[in-house]
């Protein structure tokens, strides 16, 4: 069904940006923020229309699209810019949207003193737009415009305070890295079209290539897979390419929620999950996309155990439970990552704004270890932040506990047992960091100094008012997605609603049934594990108000500066890449091939040219006999060679 006003939930914000981003000075704060905010509320209220409009429709029906032009045609081949929403991508566009406005409305208070306002704002917009894009288009090249756009924004973003050196190369960091991935994305685009075109498949339509798909060898379609993945790796901060995501911390806190929450660092689960027609049929990928997924979970979340910045943990904690969304599309069972970036974008958004809002509070201070008793100092800030961690522990009724208990058993009962085993250790490890971060923060006595501790106050209203919604939804986001297990329970039918509503894009996996028994302990350990990593971090950072880096120092030191130096992969990386590449760079391209080669031609031919003109010029000497001399004797050369042939 043809639905026309979709193209403007993409369009708003891209006329925000050039609004702001061409007069933004001139205009005012007020009027800045009222437009980088309307575009973007205007934008939510469309995907909430066409929300309701879907759900009108018959359930294998449920398909909206709006063909804006022809972008490109090439014998054949034919790409249109053609949006598409159907019940995955009204998802992503409601959450994009939803969870962005929160964060522009939020904005207004944080950078309200800020110098590059008007900047700020247009720069935000431009990421919304591109996300958008992203998630509704209904091809895969218009896909990797999104794509690339919303790297483009994360270093404009990221490096937004460009005067500090530290942002500037955060943003490099940022844009390298992904690039980088998006080689492998670019590949993977490349053998897909191909491959597809070799069997007279000339379209790169999401629906024509999951028609079409299967007439493509496994071992061809692995390769497609795994280089598709490499993309989502740079993307979504996955092993080995996550590293840009804890610098990114160097751009302002509403944009680490951005960024972290609803965004960009979703796109390669909502990719994977969109292209789940080619990975169903090479199982190998599968396998890959599951197994990276767990490693960089369990990975994330031992570096997370022992950060001091506050926003670092939480950095962490994003790619940790990124980790735990590549283990559910991984194993088969995409609705269930899908549901955890919904409830992820909730509670992460909730978790960076709130410290934020702590920050607000100790005039920039992110250092936890100067911190300490805000609890009743800023009481609604550490009311939602309460809620968030609570969420993101894995606490039964939040939102968190549904989404990762979902994950967790489709990997269990898909027969991925390790998978399971490091994501129920992960689950230990989010309680143990995220409470180690609460009770830095808020809980046992203040570190705050004197001076800082005199002009503690509460966030203003235009920044408690988002984290309250989002603090809502982290609480009842979960309740559209209750296992079946609990539904039985509490006497809810058709208690799992949102596997349902995804249920015609997504395949039926086969998984193997599990006994109601077991179903039961595996819940039942999850929770348990939540639990004890709750209860352990404030028995240890509370109730005997132990020093975090001097116990931890003293118990493990050595596993303590491993992971307090992040496994040593950033110097891993310098010493094996980057300084190799600096030094190829200055020893051979620069002083040799730049020098030698580039510089030695240009200035060669100067060179040859000037020495010619200085002979040449020998026989240019004004004397007017000279020169009829010399056109004579051409004339009789001429006449010579004529006569003598």
């Amino acid at each position: 069904m043809e639905l026309n006003v979709l193209r403007y939930i993409v369009l708003s914000p891209l006329i925000g940006f050039l609004i702001n981003g061409i007069g933004g000075k001139r205009l005012g704060h007020r009027a800045v923020g009222l437009v980088a905010n309307a575009t973007v509320l205007i934008s939510f209220l469309i995907g909430v229309y066409a929300f309701t409009v879907l759900l009108s429709m018959p359930v294998n029906e449920r398909l909206l699209t709006d063909t804006v032009y022809t972008w490109i045609s090439a014998g054949a081949l034919t790409i249109d810019v053609k949006l598409m929403m159907d019940p995955l991508s009204v998802v992503m566009a409601l959450v994009v949207s939803g969870v962005g406005f929160l964060i522009h409305v939020y904005s207004l208070g944080y950078m309200h003193e800020d110098r590059g306002y008007a900047r700020y704002f247009s720069f935000l917009n431009l990421f919304m737009f591109s996300m958008l894009l992203l998630v509704l288009s209904s091809n895969i090249v218009l896909m990797f415009v999104g794509w690339e756009g919303v790297g483009l924004c994360s270093y404009l973003l990221i490096g937004f305070w460009y005067e500090k050196d530290s942002a500037a190369n955060a943003g490099k960091k940022a844009f390298i890295t992904n690039r980088i991935g998006d080689y492998g994305f670019l590949l993977g685009l490349f053998l897909l079209a191909s491959s597809l075109a070799s069997k007279g498949v000339l379209s790169l339509d999401f629906t024509a290539m999951a028609g079409h798909v299967a007439l493509l060898s496994p071992a061809v379609l692995t390769v497609i897979g795994v280089l598709l993945f490499v993309g989502a790796t740079g993307k979504s901060a996955q092993l080995p390419l996550y590293v840009w995501l804890p610098d990114a911390m160097e751009g302002p806190t509403p944009v680490s929620a951005l960024i972290h929450a609803a965004t960009m660092v979703t796109a390669g689960v909502y990719m994977i999950a969109r292209m789940n027609f080619l990975y169903v049929l090479a199982p190998t990928a599968l396998e890959v996309v599951a197994v990276v997924g767990a490693l960089t979970a369990l990975y994330a979340a031992t570096i997370g155990l022992v950060q001091n910045d506050i926003k670092r943990v939480l950095a962490y904690s994003t790619i940790s439970q990124l980790g735990y969304m590549f283990m559910g599309v991984g194993v088969g069972a995409f609705s269930a990552g899908i549901f955890h970036l919904m409830t992820h974008a909730f509670f992460k958004a909730l978790l960076f704004l709130a410290a934020g809002s702590v920050m607000h509070a100790l005039s920039g201070e992110q250092d936890m270890r100067k911190m300490g008793g805000l609890r009743t100092k800023i009481p609604v800030t550490y009311a939602v932040f309460l809620a968030a961690a609570l969420a993101i522990a894995g606490i039964p009724g939040l939102s968190g506990f549904f989404s990762k208990d979902s994950i967790l058993a489709a990997a269990y009962g898909s027969g991925h047992t390790v998978v399971w085993l490091l994501g129920f250790i992960t689950a230990l490890l989010t309680g143990l960091y995220i409470f180690r971060l609460m009770s830095m923060t808020f809980y046992g006595e203040s570190r705050i100094d004197e001076h800082t501790a005199h002009h503690i106050h509460e966030s203003p209203k235009v920044m408690t008012v988002p984290l309250i919604i989002l603090a809502a939804l982290s609480i009842i986001g979960g309740y559209v997605g209750v296992p079946r297990l609990l539904g039985n329970i509490f006497g809810w039918h058709d208690s799992d609603m949102f596997v349902h509503f995804l249920a015609p894009v997504f395949p039926v996996v086969p998984a193997h049934k599990m006994p109601v028994a077991v179903e039961t302990w595996l819940m039942i350990g999850s929770i348990a594990m939540a639990v004890l990593g709750v209860f352990a971090a404030l028995y240890v950072y509370v109730t005997k108000r132990m020093q975090p880096a001097k116990s931890a120092a003293q118990a493990v030191p050595g596993l303590y500066r491993l992971l307090l130096n992040k496994y040593y992969v950033d110097e891993l990386y310098n010493a094996v890449i980057i300084r190799p590449l600096m030094a190829l760079s200055r020893s051979f391209l620069w002083k040799f091939f730049d020098v030698w080669i580039v510089d030695g031609t240009v200035n060669g031919s100067a060179y040859v040219t000037e020495w010619a003109s200085a002979r040449l010029r020998k026989i240019q000497t004004g004397d007017f006999q000279v020169y009829v001399t010399i056109f004579l004797i051409g004339v009789f050369s001429v006449l010579a060679y004529f006569v003598l042939r």
